[in-house]
């Protein structure tokens, strides 16, 4: 994310209307959410889970990268975990439009987003968010459940419901998810031109507001920040 222009009104493509989530039944029903873990190791990377911090996540498809591909940057990740091409070169490949590609289809799209938007305002706070063909990228504040839980809430549920739109059975999301904690101001208006223009950068469509499965009506200059990494 190079783009550090800020937008007033940024603007956000034509998002169909909000469908709301099936009850859980008992079978259904959530653990109670885990509180943040601060700074922390998942892997090779160190991750920042605090509360009131705003996070830019990522997940993808599983079929979204080819075996090959992802067992080289698995490799690359082991042995260069700080180098910025290596996040550049991934986006890449997901912007080429590997795999499937399920989320492309209107149905599929509506789970993923009515998974952000059940626990809005509740357990973080939507800032903004793309649903590509093959990944998504999501924007939020969290509040008092740790990130790690919000995650596995969203891919879990929609896996579940996408499986059953289907009509099938079989594994949906990558085992992980990429987070980057949002430092200053300046990195809060490069996440947003991100997120608005991923659509565009892919070939997916001619401006921003073409695409419709992007929101970023929620982003509020101020919200980045995040306490220093304890020593």
């Amino acid at each position: 994310m190079t783009n550090q222009n800020t937008h007033e009104n940024p603007g956000s493509a034509g998002v169909p209307a909000r469908t709301p989530l099936i009850t859980n039944t008992n079978d259904d029903a959530p653990k109670a959410p885990s509180t943040p873990r601060g700074w922390h190791n998942r892997g090779y990377l160190p991750h920042c889970d605090l509360a009131q911090s705003c996070q830019f996540i990522t997940y993808r498809l599983d079929d979204a990268l080819p075996p090959e591909v992802a067992r080289r940057l698995t490799s690359e990740l082991e042995t260069s975990p700080a180098d910025p091409a290596y996040r550049l070169r991934i986006e890449n490949y997901l912007d080429a439009g590997h795999g499937e590609c399920i989320l492309r289809h209107q149905p599929i799209a509506t789970i993923v987003r009515d998974s952000w938007q059940h626990f809005d305002g509740v357990r973080y706070d939507l800032q903004a968010w793309v649903i590509m063909p093959n990944h998504v990228h999501v924007l939020i504040t969290t509040r008092q459940t740790s990130l790690s839980d919000i995650v596995q809430g969203w891919k879990s549920y929609t896996a579940r419901k996408i499986n059953i739109s289907l009509g099938r059975n079989g594994k949906i999301w990558q085992a992980d998810y990429w987070d980057r904690y949002i430092r200053d101001d300046n990195h809060y208006a490069a996440a947003i031109e991100y997120i608005r223009n991923n659509p565009t950068k892919a070939g997916l469509a001619s401006t921003p507001e073409d695409w419709p499965w992007t929101d970023v009506s929620a982003a509020s200059p101020g919200s980045a920040g995040v306490p220093a990494r304890e020593k």
